[in-house]
């Protein structure tokens, strides 16, 4: 078999570094899957039996970029017009405790899949003829849009403890509806070991989970399995049907995933346990602010006051996590193709119509606000005449 024509196969240098390397280099890993899925090919990553010296030698004669950005395991990037390109040497593990592998260069291709996570994972294509080399079954797998370890899954998550994650992330993106029992009952008897990981590596890979298409299988499986538990220790049954409503009103609506909007689905509602895992994830502050900001409404939600207050992506979501089904289509046409208006007045306006300098002002401006906010953000002459209304005297 062969890889398909590709466009990322013609990107600008790539022929040149694959000539720098003489031959002794193949495409693999998300490359080679993702073109025989007919997915759009983000990262090109190459494998070479050559030393990264040798690499980097080969490279800079060439007169191409190279980057040794993580040479103690193998891997160089070089710095092409179409974006960088990463060349690892072939590898086996020698030693691994879970969280990192003490690696020593090999130049077997065999041995090199063999160390890899998914068999769908493993498949090298040669940059000159395309033909595919499978040593684990991955073409079948991929066909059959089958997750698989390569070899004893348990073994393969003792390595790397990260990769129960990883499994139920290319569960999101490419699995069927059914799973291996020996890969699941691997995953779930290894979850206590994901507490030994760094939270930015685990919240990593669990915001890479949410954001694919449809995470509700993947999602729900985590939680059977009470593997969520060791991530997010405050996740309850409803979560799953909370995540589930959610995925279903972005398919119905045609609004694209987000991955902070589903991790808010599997939280619990009130703003202080959401700020609290939200820092035990070790979140970035922004990200963190967006998590807390969407909690639900009390009462019925002025949706265009709150883009208003927060912002329009932040009215949509607690629209589409907390509204009524009935209310949810109103809302949602509020805010397409809304932008929040400016309000047209300042204190130096209502200075110059005879209010006195001081705290009054703000308190002014912020009653003449809310009441332009209250009928739905009229045009300036509005404002203008309702300050104009106003009686100033005796204000302080």
């Amino acid at each position: 078999m062969k890889l398909p024509p590709s466009d990322w196969t013609e990107r600008r240098g790539l022929a040149a570094l694959i000539a720098a390397l003489d031959g002794q280099a193949r495409f693999v890993g998300g490359a080679v899957r993702d073109s025989l899925l007919g997915v759009a090919v983000k990262d090109v990553d190459i494998a070479t039996p050559l030393l990264p010296d040798d690499v980097i030698k080969r490279l800079e004669a060439a007169a191409i970029k190279v980057i040794p950005t993580g040479i103690d395991h193998g891997t160089v990037t070089a710095i092409l017009p179409d974006g960088p390109v990463e060349i690892t040497t072939l590898r086996r593990d020698v030693s691994t405790d879970g969280r990192r592998a003490t690696v020593a260069f090999s130049d077997d291709w065999r041995e090199d899949a063999a160390r890899r996570d998914f068999t769908i994972n493993a498949l090298f294509a040669d940059p000159e003829t395309m033909e595919i080399f499978d040593y684990f079954g991955g073409l079948d797998d991929l066909k059959q849009r089958r997750i698989r370890f390569i070899g004893s899954a348990a073994e393969r998550i003792a390595e790397d403890h990260l990769r129960i994650m990883r499994y139920f992330r290319f569960l999101a993106r490419f699995g069927q509806d059914e799973l291996e029992t020996e890969a699941f009952q691997a995953c779930v008897a290894a979850a206590p070991k994901l507490r030994q990981l760094s939270r930015e590596r685990i919240a990593d890979e669990l915001l890479k989970l949410l954001a694919t298409d449809d995470p509700r299988l993947a999602i729900g499986k985590m939680l059977d399995g009470k593997i969520l538990d060791h991530i997010v220790a405050e996740t309850d049954d409803k979560a799953a049907p909370v995540l589930d409503r959610l995925v279903s009103r972005e398919q119905a609506h045609n609004i694209a995933p987000s991955a902070i909007r589903r991790l808010v689905a599997l939280l619990p509602k009130d703003s202080d346990t959401k700020s609290t895992i939200a820092k035990s994830l070790k979140l970035s502050k922004k990200m963190q602010r967006a998590i807390v900001e969407r909690c639900p409404e009390h009462g019925a939600i002025n949706i265009r006051a709150l883009a208003y207050r927060t912002s329009v992506e932040t009215a949509r979501d607690i629209a589409l996590l907390f509204a009524d089904d009935d209310a949810l289509p109103e809302m949602l046409g509020h805010l397409r193709n809304w932008q929040p208006p400016v309000f047209p007045l300042t204190g130096g306006d209502l200075i110059q119509r005879g209010l006195k300098p001081g705290p009054v002002v703000t308190r002014t401006l912020a009653t003449i606000e809310q009441a332009w906010i209250d009928h739905d953000f009229p045009d300036e002459n509005w404002v203008t005449e309702f300050a104009d209304g106003l009686d100033f005297s005796g204000r302080t």
